[in-house]
């Protein structure tokens, strides 16, 4: 199989159309597919900060669930906005209050219908996704070689946040240590969570969130063939969001 593996999208669904109709999806009868039967394949963050969380969330159920040909893995914003649906008490900041904006202006159907995609699209999900046919993982904040295949808490708030430290940046983030300097594996790791300008191959692995709701990029990464595809993004530059 090929696969074309998405960056974060957080919203930005104009661009996640652009990028798909370039790596060579179209749609046929309702369907959208690929000449050569590729299948994207989510890295997590589909919602939060950009303008259209919800369009991306109903395209990725249709891709993901009705169509079964593509795969998604949730991210720390997917998994904030599902507790969000459960009624768990969230703080609605950090990009959560664009998508509830927007929920809130639906009709009571449309909030039912995109509450239960988005939690049908969340527990279908796994945690992280082995693609051993093309030997890589996707993990939306990364793994450690040693985790793949694990599943536990622990493991779980790796892929989600990355290796975080426990402390924090002035400006609230968290201070995450560069794991994949240390990654030493065979199988290529490809994630996103932290915004870079362009794609970042380390060792086996690169990060693919090339921040497009901060005004950079939306990115591919393309398996077997190892290579990127990327369109310009259309929200304003934030330059202070690419370390």
């Amino acid at each position: 199989m090929h696969y074309d593996i998405i960056g974060d999208i957080h919203g930005c669904y104009e661009e996640l159309l652009q990028l798909l109709h370039k790596l060579g999806y179209y749609w046929e009868q309702e369907r959208f597919v690929h000449p050569n039967n590729r299948k994207p394949v989510f890295v997590g963050d589909l919602t939060d900060r950009g303008p259209q969380s919800l369009s991306v969330i109903r395209l990725v159920y249709q891709l993901v669930i009705n169509q079964q040909n593509a795969y998604y893995v949730p991210g720390n914003h997917c998994n904030k906005l599902y507790r969000y649906f459960l009624g768990n008490n969230v703080q609605i900041n950090h990009g959560l209050e664009t998508t509830v904006a927007e929920y809130e202006n639906l009709t009571q159907k449309e909030q039912t219908d995109i509450k239960e995609m988005m939690i049908t699209l969340y527990e279908q999900a796994p945690l992280y996704l082995q693609l051993s046919d093309v030997q890589a993982v996707v993990a939306h904040a990364g793994i450690q070689e040693k985790d793949i295949g694990k599943q536990n808490k622990k493991v779980k708030t790796f892929v989600l946040y990355g290796d975080i430290t426990g402390e924090t940046w002035a400006d609230g983030r968290p201070i995450r240590r560069d794991w994949a300097q240390n990654y030493d594996g065979d199988q290529w790791i490809v994630y996103g969570h932290t915004p870079v300008r362009n794609p970042r191959f380390v060792r086996r692995t690169v990060n693919i969130d090339t921040g497009c709701v901060f005004g950079n990029a939306l990115t591919a990464f393309r398996l077997p063939e190892e290579t990127t595809v990327s369109v310009p993004s259309q929200q304003p530059f934030v330059k202070e969001k690419f370390s």
